[in-house]
């Protein structure tokens, strides 16, 4: 078979992609024979129908296109799928994608030269999409490794001379036993999170989880965002303060930036999260006014303890006026 491509169409990689260990093209066309007759006959050949849609399906998820080859059992059908999936491919090949639509593929030459561009298209993609997984290997297990160096540091662990990951975690592990061990038993806490996550499943769906509530949070954390904004801008309004734009932008800008509507939390915080983190804790409590309390919230109680009396006096009015108004 790639014996006579190379004679017809120089297809040289054509036996790469239908021998490929992933998504191998199991099909009748592997002889040969069988595929220079399916190329002879064109379009009145089921086989090289199918070997056109399996190649497009090869194509469509890896550069996510919109067209598609599927109508295998109608000719009319598939000619315009094949003409639109190659217009959207941009295929070099005029005499495949000009003239009437009807007459294409009609030569051995046009359906080997339609092999020739599905083929070589899936090759050149899967090098692209191999080269992108390696990357994302590499870049996650540079980010692994510098979480990992972190956690050496933190703990007094000698800064690492391999980058192989496991026995730096069985080193931490040992180290964190170690510390543990000389303190008292309720100095950490118990987990917050109680089951076990033993499987992937379970994994991926508290990742589901926190993804839904991290966007949830990005949606609050922009309108809080916007209404700083806003807020901060009719401080602009008044004349006094028109002269003072540029002031108010260096000191505010420099400070807006640094908020991200993204949130950070992810499931190694909850991991490492302890039974305390679920207390909540008033916001008008002793230790929480310690921090917080200044000299205008005595201002402002008291205009909030007068806005109540205020209402109630009014209650008391509609209520039983007369009485009020005797005494």
């Amino acid at each position: 078979m790639l014996k006579m491509i190379r004679k017809h169409s120089c297809l040289t990689c054509f036996s790469l992609v239908l021998f490929s260990p992933v998504h191998r093209y199991t099909g009748p066309l592997l002889e040969e024979e069988a595929l220079k007759k399916a190329a002879e006959n064109g379009l009145a050949s089921p086989e090289f129908l199918e070997l056109c849609a399996w190649l497009g399906s090869q194509i469509k998820p890896l550069c996510n296109m919109e067209e598609s080859i599927t109508s295998t059992d109608d000719i009319e059908s598939f000619q315009l799928e094949i003409s639109g999936f190659l217009k959207e491919m941009s295929c070099p090949y005029s005499s495949l994608i000009s003239g009437d639509i009807k007459q294409r593929l009609r030569e051995k030459e046009d359906c080997l030269k339609l092999l020739l561009f599905l083929s070589t298209e899936l090759q050149a993609l899967k090098i692209l999409h191999s080269k992108q997984l390696k990357g994302s290997h590499v870049e996650k297990h540079n980010e692994i490794y510098q979480e990992v160096q972190a956690i050496c540091d933190a703990v007094g662990l000698p800064k690492p001379s391999s980058s192989d990951i496991p026995p730096l975690l069985t080193n931490v592990e040992l180290k964190i036993k170690d510390i543990l061990s000389k303190v008292q038993n309720n100095h950490v806490g118990k987990s917050l999170l109680t089951k076990p996550l033993n499987s992937g499943s379970a994994i991926e769906r508290l990742e589901k989880i926190n993804d839904a509530l991290r966007s949830e949070y990005e949606c609050r954390r922009r309108m809080l965002m916007k209404r700083l904004d806003v807020t901060v801008q009719s401080f602009g309004w008044s004349d006094r303060a028109k002269v003072k734009t540029d002031d108010i932008a260096r000191i505010y800008q420099p400070k807006r930036y640094a908020l991200s509507p993204k949130s950070t939390i992810t499931l190694a915080h909850l991991l490492a999260a302890r039974e305390d983190l679920s207390k909540i804790i008033r916001t008008s409590s002793g230790s929480t006014r310690e921090n917080t309390v200044c000299a205008i919230n005595k201002v402002c109680s008291f205009f909030l303890s007068l806005k109540g009396y205020v209402l109630s006096f009014f209650n008391v009015l509609r209520d039983g006026g007369n009485l009020l108004v005797y005494h």
